[in-house]
């Protein structure tokens, strides 16, 4: 295992003003997304579901950033439950995040689901909801975020994570990867269709990263240490490793960037060659 500890993000203030949306940010990927958006001096609204357990996370989210900044937590965070995979939840999120800041400028869809499960005995439940919020959800709140920026006419961000098992496949994911693939080939004909409107649309595509989803297995040692052996860099992922390339494609630094498809994930793909 790789003894490389990265250093920290700077503060260095990319997203200053801007505001932003996105679904599924209360926990692993989307909470570190969420984080470094307010770091990087954006303010942000969180679509999550309307459970308890949601709330909770988002209630501990907020604590937590509001430990580390000095301005008023409620001027910068704002919370939008409801079930993305219901298309008038994304327009009503899109909404309260504009009558909440008065404009948006970067999107990100980030919410999904992943449960393991065998081809031959998947249930079309199972199926039909892993696509309605995977794919569906991503469709509808990209369709009601670049409507709210085009109006705007000041161009924007979008950007989707998807995942490496877009690219590799598993046995396990049948349900999961077409999905994440479908999130892949969106943000390419978004971008065709919203270029004229200076709209960027850009995936990042994250490998094995250390959340709730993964936890069970990765107690295992023999089955960490073999997927940390396949991976270049030697280490698995920290949802940390996401945000980055988050904010970047959001910031102007990516300003001419557009239906691109961002591995993140340690050189894991380029080793499964």
């Amino acid at each position: 295992m790789s003894q490389y500890s990265p250093p920290p993000y700077p503060a260095t203030g990319l997203l200053t003003a801007k505001t932003a949306a996105i679904t599924g940010g209360c926990t692993g990927i989307g909470r570190a997304i969420v984080k470094e958006l307010i770091h990087q001096g954006a303010s942000v609204a969180v679509n999550h579901l309307d459970d308890p357990a949601s709330h909770a996370a988002f209630a501990s989210l907020r604590d937590e950033i509001a430990s580390t900044t000095s301005t008023p937590i409620d001027d910068i965070l704002l919370s939008v439950p409801g079930d993305i995979s219901v298309p008038e939840t994304s327009t009503a999120f899109i909404a309260a995040t504009v009558t909440k800041f008065t404009r948006l400028d970067i999107f990100i869809s980030n919410a999904g689901i992943c449960q393991f499960a065998d081809f031959l005995t998947l249930s079309p439940a199972l199926y039909q909801r892993t696509r309605a919020v995977n794919l569906d959800g991503a469709y509808y709140a990209t369709q009601a975020a670049a409507a709210q920026m085009a109006a705007q006419g000041t161009g924007g961000a979008i950007i989707a994570v998807s995942s490496i098992s877009a690219l590799v496949g598993g046995a396990g994911q049948t349900h999961y990867t077409p999905t994440k693939a479908g999130v892949l080939s969106l943000m390419q004909s978004a971008a065709c269709a919203l270029g004229q409107h200076g709209i960027r649309c850009n995936a990042v595509l994250p490998g094995t990263i250390r959340t709730a989803l993964n936890e069970e297995d990765l107690k295992d040692e023999g089955k960490r240490t073999y997927m940390e052996g396949r991976i270049p860099l030697g280490r698995l992922g920290d949802p940390s490793d996401i945000a980055g390339p988050v904010v970047f494609l959001a910031s102007d630094l990516a300003r001419y960037v557009t239906g691109a498809q961002l591995l993140v994930d340690g050189g894991a793909f380029v080793n499964f060659q």
